[in-house]
């Protein structure tokens, strides 16, 4: 069977166009203090990213301790990874899944009841593809009141999820979600309105 053949005729190469990540500098990125970085490293693997059976209200205070916002009645479930909590603002009532990974390289705020769901990812990095260099790029991410984020699915940067929308399960966000819309697919589109029964 022929494979099938993209449409693109892309170039097998290209004169000076070619990665080098020997030259890849993030040293702009300022995550604040190494001390700080290395002790919520240390904290994040025995509190949060961990089967342990640690309470909700334990995670919370950690959170807090390093500078993150939250609310009250926040359920966050085993082996969350946070990347950075004083980039982190989280509203009242959320749900965190387990192994949610909050890649928060920019700021993250997640609204009033809302909810990620296991294996979810909120990717606030990326990289220019364009130059050489493969330079890195952060854009922070909002997910407003009553949002849904589907097991298993991506937040990339930059995206807005506007109120009670809905990123259904396995799709990749790579734009922002209009209010009550419920997307789905890589990339996600919008498939229905969300209603609620009475």
């Amino acid at each position: 069977m022929e494979a099938q053949k993209d449409s693109y005729n892309l170039p097998t190469s290209q004169p000076n166009g070619r990665t080098d990540l020997s030259i890849f500098d993030n040293s702009w990125y300022d995550h604040g203090p190494r001390w700080r970085v290395i002790l919520w490293f240390l904290t994040n693997a025995y509190f949060l990213n961990t089967y342990l059976p640690v309470p909700s209200s334990i995670k919370v205070a950690v959170l807090r301790l390093f500078g993150a916002k939250i609310g009250k009645g926040v359920m966050i479930k085993p082996a969350v990874n946070i990347k950075y909590p004083w980039l982190l603002r989280i509203g009242d009532y959320v749900w965190i899944g387990e192994q949610v990974w909050i890649d928060n390289l920019s700021e993250v705020v997640i609204g009033d009841n809302s909810c990620l769901s296991q294996g979810a990812m909120i990717l606030t990095g990326n990289h220019n593809y364009s130059l050489p260099t493969f330079d890195l790029t952060t854009r922070p991410i909002t997910l407003a009141d009553g949002v849904w984020i589907g097991a298993k699915s991506v937040v990339c940067a930059g995206v807005r999820c506007e109120s009670h929308a809905v990123l259904a399960v396995n799709s990749v966000a790579t734009h922002s979600l209009d209010a009550y819309g419920v997307y789905q697919g890589n990339p996600a589109k919008l498939v229905r309105k969300r209603t609620f029964k009475a």
